[in-house]
């Protein structure tokens, strides 16, 4: 996070740092639970796509300091390293591979989840159509691990960015789900195609046995499970129109709160204190030149 004058304005991005969030995205969840109170009664939780963690921080606040819950467990997957939580185990892993599934199955001594979320993202390049893609490939990679660890009438949450064909994601959800909700945080840019898709209720398909393997694509990972094919709309064949549900859409957070797209006027802005980061990148990508330039190898010549 930079400390410019417009992140200071940035009311989400400053409540961040003044309440020890390691990034704004804490408030998505937080708002996510005051609407539906998907973090009630949670034993075993599993963050996807965690770093740099402040979903987790929010789990960890939620479980073992609100509900004083000590034996509740909370796995925390990505690529990345993160900086450690109180009470959350971090896995520095692939959540497509099979010993990722194993090392959570072990953490929590052979019990499913009660609950799995993913705030993950790419990297955006800015053609949309592009960006969608990735996001739903991405959101199905996490519904693969998914459907092999929660548990019956768990829940489900992830980011999504809605576009053209975000109706065949909400089928294909709804034959998993007996509710399918997307969700617009207020602390989610209004000007952003970013929103939260709330899957209440998991029901495993009559008949299919999820199985993590390597090499196999998201579409053979469901191809037994009858939710549709990963195609366009235009062509989709889903099953039984009946059993479909339509996802609705709701905003939550509070409207008097503050808008996430406006930057505020602060009182004396001027001797307003610069915040420090509340976590120092742990893999920053500049890292290789700072590096080089404490060897001198980036002296101009």
């Amino acid at each position: 996070m930079g400390k410019s004058s417009k992140d200071k304005r940035d009311i989400y991005y400053r409540r961040a740092k003044e309440q020890g969030w390691r990034a704004r995205s804490a408030f998505k969840l937080l708002q996510l639970h005051d609407e539906f109170q998907i973090l009630h009664g949670l034993k075993r939780v599993v963050d996807l796509c965690a770093a740099p963690g402040s979903w987790s921080q929010v789990l960890s606040r939620e479980l073992y300091q609100k509900q004083n819950q000590p034996d509740a467990k909370i796995v925390a997957v990505d690529l990345q390293p993160m900086t450690p939580i109180d009470g959350v185990t971090c896995i520095q892993a692939d959540i497509t591979h099979p010993k990722t599934l194993h090392k959570i199955l072990d953490i929590f001594g052979g019990e499913p989840a009660d609950f799995v979320c993913s705030d993950g993202a790419p990297d955006v390049t800015g053609l949309h159509d592009l960006d969608e893609y990735i996001q739903a490939q991405l959101i199905l990679s996490a519904l693969q691990l998914t459907t092999c660890i929660l548990k019956p009438g768990g829940t489900f949450v992830a980011k999504i960015f809605r576009g053209r064909d975000i109706d065949l994601l909400y089928s294909q959800l709804s034959y998993l789900f007996e509710k399918v909700i997307c969700a617009k945080p207020r602390s989610s840019r209004g000007t952003s195609l970013e929103a939260f898709i709330v899957c209440i209720g998991y029901t495993p398909r009559p008949g299919w046995n999820p199985k993590l393997e390597l090499n196999k694509s998201t579409e053979e990972f469901f191809e037994g499970a009858n939710i549709g094919k990963a195609t366009n709309l235009q062509f989709l064949d889903l099953p039984d129109p009946e059993e479909r549900k339509i996802a609705k859409f709701v905003a939550c957070g509070d409207l008097n709160d503050v808008d996430s797209d406006a930057t505020y006027s602060l009182d004396n802005e001027s001797r307003l204190p610069a915040l420090d980061p509340v976590q120092m990148p742990t893999a920053p990508p500049y890292k290789k030149a700072l590096e080089m330039k404490r060897r001198g190898d980036l002296v101009r010549r």
